[in-house]
C-alpha cells in the first residue's frame, strides 16, 4: 500500500487554473461514495479551499493506482485533461509531511492564517460521512490536526498582523488599549475601508458613522455594519464623538486640512484620536500628524506594520516545521508498527480461539468447580497464551520497517497457519 497525495495551489498555478479544479462540497460528497468504481484507490480524503486542491489517498501497488487518482481528480472536477505541470505528487514520508505543513499552515499564502486547520478538519469529517477512510488514513488525519493544534498552541505563528486592514486594527489597539465601546467614523465606502471596519467591530468597536459623497452608498455600507450614514460636507463634526477616523476616498486634494485638525481636537477637549489614512493619495494632511493628542497613520505605515509582522511569522515557522518534523519520526513508528500488525492480531486471535476452545472442553469434564475456580483457570490459561506470545510477537514488532520485516512476517504467518486479514497499511515507510 502507498499513501499518495495530488494536488495544486497558489504555488503550482494562478487562480483561473485553481478555479477550474475546485470541487464542491456535493461533488466531494458524491465522488466518495463512488470511490470503488476506480481502481485501485483504497481510500480519500479530498481538500479543496479557494487556494487548493488536493486528494490525499491510499492507493494500491503499482502504477495503476496513480493513474486512476489522477482520473478521480479530473472526473470531480468536471476536467477531461490537464498539464501534468499543474500538479504535484507526494508519496508516503514526503505525503505526510505535506499535509503536516497544510494543517500548521505552513504551506499557505499566508503563513500562520487560522483558516486552514478547520478546512483539514472539515475535509476529513466529510470523508469519515461518506466511509471512504480507513486505518492509514485515519491515523495520519488524526495526527496531522494533532500537528496543527500543537503549532498553534506552542509558537505565535498566528499572531500578527499580515494585511494593511487587520494592521489598522493593531495600531488602534496600541492607541486605545480596547476597542471595546468605541465609535469610529468612516471617510468612503470602499472595499479597504470595509475591511478595516469590519475588523475593528470584531474587536469590540460599538458605533460605526459612515460618510461618502454620495449619500446612497453610504446608507448601504452603514446598514451592512449596523452603523449610520452621515452627510460627507459635516462628517466632522459627528468625529468630535468619535475615537477613530478612517479615510479611503478617491479625492485628488486632502480632505482634512491641518486647520481642521486643529479646530476639532480644541473642540474634543484635546482627547486622543486616531486617524487612518489608508488612501492613495491621501486623505490627510501629513501636518495633521504633528498636532498634540492625534496620531495619524498612513499607508506606508500600516505595510510597515504588515512587513514586520510577516518577518515575525517567518520566524515562528521555523519552530512549527521543528514540530512538524517530530509529528512525522512519531507517526512513521507508529506506521512501522502498524505494518506488523495484521499477523499480530492474527497470531492474537488464533491463540485466544484455542484457548476458549480448551477452557471450554476442561469445564464439561469438571461440572463441580466454584465460579472462583473457572475465574483463576481463565486467568492462568490467559497468562500462559500472553507469555508464548511475547517473544514472537516483539521480534515481529522490532522488525518493522527493516529489512527483516518480510522475513518474521511470513516465518510467522507459515509457522502457526495463519489466515492474515489484509488492512490498508503501509509495509514500509520511505
Amino acid at each position: 500500500m502507498q499513501l499518495a497525495v495530488l494536488g495544486l495551489n497558489h504555488k503550482t498555478v494562478p487562480v483561473n487554473i485553481r478555479e477550474q479544479f475546485s470541487i464542491s462540497p456535493s461533488g466531494i460528497h458524491s465522488g466518495l461514495h463512488h470511490l470503488d468504481t476506480y481502481d485501485g484507490i483504497q481510500e480519500a480524503v479530498i481538500l479543496s479551499t479557494c487556494n487548493r486542491t488536493e486528494i490525499y489517498s491510499v492507493l494500491g501497488d503499482g502504477a495503476a493506482g496513480a493513474a486512476s487518482l489522477k482520473k478521480f481528480f479530473l472526473d470531480l472536477s468536471g476536467n477531461s485533461q490537464a498539464e501534468d505541470a499543474y500538479f504535484y505528487y507526494y508519496t508516503d514520508r514526503e505525503c505526510i509531511r505535506h499535509l503536516f505543513e497544510v494543517s500548521s499552515s505552513l504551506d499557505s499564502l499566508v503563513i500562520g492564517e487560522s483558516q486552514i486547520l478547520n478546512q483539514v478538519k472539515n475535509a476529513y469529517s466529510l470523508a469519515l460521512r461518506a466511509k471512504s477512510t480507513g486505518t492509514l488514513l485515519n491515523t495520519l488525519f488524526h495526527r496531522a490536526i494533532t500537528t496543527g493544534k500543537r503549532v498553534r498552541a506552542e509558537t505565535h505563528i498566528s499572531y500578527n498582523a499580515v494585511s494593511v486592514s487587520y494592521a489598522a486594527v493593531q495600531l488602534a489597539q496600541k492607541v486605545w488599549g480596547t476597542l471595546e465601546g468605541k465609535t469610529a467614523l468612516i471617510f468612503g465606502a470602499g472595499q479597504m475601508a470595509e475591511l478595516t471596519v469590519r475588523n475593528l467591530v470584531g474587536k469590540g468597536l460599538q458605533t460605526v458613522f459612515v460618510a461618502n459623497r454620495h449619500l446612497d452608498r453610504a446608507v448601504k455600507l452603514a446598514e451592512t455594519l449596523g452603523g449610520k450614514a452621515v452627510p460627507f460636507d459635516n462628517a466632522l463634526e459627528t468625529s468630535e464623538s468619535a475615537d477613530i477616523l478612517i479615510t479611503s476616498t478617491g479625492s485628488s486634494q486632502y480632505i482634512i486640512q491641518p486647520w481642521e485638525a486643529r479646530l476639532l481636537m480644541v473642540r474634543r477637549n484635546q482627547r486622543p484620536l486616531v486617524i487612518i489614512d489608508i488612501a492613495v493619495p491621501r486623505d490627510v494632511d501629513p501636518e495633521c500628524g504633528k498636532i498634540q493628542g492625534l496620531q495619524l497613520y498612513n499607508i506606508d505605515d500600516l505595510e510597515a506594520v504588515v512587513a514586520d509582522n510577516i518577518r515575525f511569522r517567518q520566524g515562528e515557522a521555523e519552530q512549527a516545521r521543528r514540530i512538524v518534523q517530530e509529528e512525522l519520526d512519531a507517526l512513521e513508528e507508529r506506521f512501522q508498527y502498524l505494518s506488523c500488525r495484521p499477523v499480530m492480531v492474527s497470531l492474537s486471535d488464533k491463540a485466544e480461539h484455542i484457548r476458549k476452545r480448551e477452557i471450554c472442553r476442561a469445564l464439561s469434564k469438571l461440572p463441580d468447580i466454584s465460579d472462583e475456580e473457572k475465574r483463576i483457570m481463565d486467568h492462568m490459561t490467559r497468562m500462559i497464551v500472553r507469555k508464548m506470545l511475547r517473544e514472537p510477537m516483539m521480534h515481529l514488532n522490532e522488525s518493522a520497517g527493516t529489512d527483516q520485516e518480510s522475513v518474521y512476517k511470513s516465518a510467522v504467518t507459515n509457522l502457526f497457519r495463519l489466515n492474515v486479514r489484509k488492512e490498508n497499511l503501509l509495509a514500509k515507510s520511505n
